[in-house]
Parts: structure tokens; C-alpha cells; sequence
């Protein structure tokens, strides 16, 4: 079935002004290169979330040690990087959305956070799903306060 604001261009309420041209079908090429490189940097991302949980595998009922650290540094990271590309550093336009949200959005992960959380809780720990909600979102805040913090320090040294 058709979705109904796919129609054909609207009919103009003055009959004197042209209606304007359809948009393209499919993403343009500017779109088409950012969803390759936040692809690519996912992969690279995820590779690395994956690495980390096979060296430092979460035994079931206790702790998710491994995905708090995972997503605190990927936090801190996204505070050095952020502060690096608005602040000292015009990057391409491609770094960001590379980087950014490719790399640093595949390496953490709120979705497994999410699933350790209930796995938790159904698994009659919801003191310790409650402890590291809260963990987790302590640590996130204050990695990317932090890593935002330190960057801005070492780019004030470089500028001295």
C-alpha cells in the first residue's frame, strides 16, 4: 500500500504560481558517501565493542563491567573528538559522521546496556540493574564532561 502523502505534486492554491519541482528520488551522492562512511566506521566500531567483550566476557547475574567501561570511554572519546572538530580542527565534513557517529556509535552500546539492565531484573538482581543504571549514567556524563575537559586543556597548551 501506498503511503498517502506519496501523491504527485499538490495542485498550487494560486493558479498563477508554478508549483515546485518534486524533490530527487534517492539520496544524492552527498548522502550516499555519509551513509558509507558511518557505515564503515560502525563496522570498525562494533569490531572493536565486540573485541572487548570477548577479552572481558559478562558472566550472567553479575556486574556488565565491560559495557559500562566500553560506553565511559567511548564518552570520553566523543568529548575529546567533539572539542578537537568545533574547537581546533576544521575536519571534513566526513570525519564527524565517521567518526562520530560511526566509530564512536558502534563502539558504545546503550542497546546491550539496555538488555543487561533487564536480563537483571528477570534474573532477580534489580539491585544491582538499579546500580549500574545508575553507574552507567554517571560514568557517561562525567567521561564526556572529562574527556571535553581535557581536550580543551591540551588544545589551550598548544595555543600558549
Amino acid at each position: 500500500m501506498e503511503h498517502p502523502q506519496a501523491e504527485t505534486a499538490v495542485e498550487p492554491v494560486d493558479p498563477d504560481i508554478e508549483p515546485a519541482p518534486a524533490p530527487p528520488a534517492g539520496p544524492g551522492r552527498g548522502q550516499l558517501s555519509t551513509l558509507a562512511v558511518i557505515s564503515a566506521g560502525g563496522v570498525l566500531g562494533a569490531s572493536a565493542r565486540y573485541g572487548a567483550a570477548l577479552i572481558w566476557p559478562t558472566v550472567p547475574g553479575l556486574f556488565p563491567w565491560t559495557t559500562l567501561v566500553v560506553n565511559a570511554v567511548g564518552c570520553a572519546v566523543i568529548g575529546v573528538f567533539l572539542v578537537v572538530i568545533t574547537e581546533a580542527w576544521a575536519a571534513h565534513r566526513l570525519v564527524r559522521p565517521f567518526f562520530g557517529t560511526g566509530v564512536l556509535g558502534g563502539f558504545t552500546t546503550f542497546s546491550t546496556y539496555t538488555v543487561d539492565i533487564q536480563r537483571l531484573v528477570e534474573g532477580g538482581h534489580a539491585a544491582t540493574a538499579l546500580g549500574y543504571l545508575a553507574a552507567t549514567l554517571a560514568a557517561a556524563m562525567t567521561a564526556v564532561w572529562a574527556g571535553a575537559q581535557a581536550a580543551r586543556k591540551v588544545i589551550g597548551w598548544r595555543t600558549r
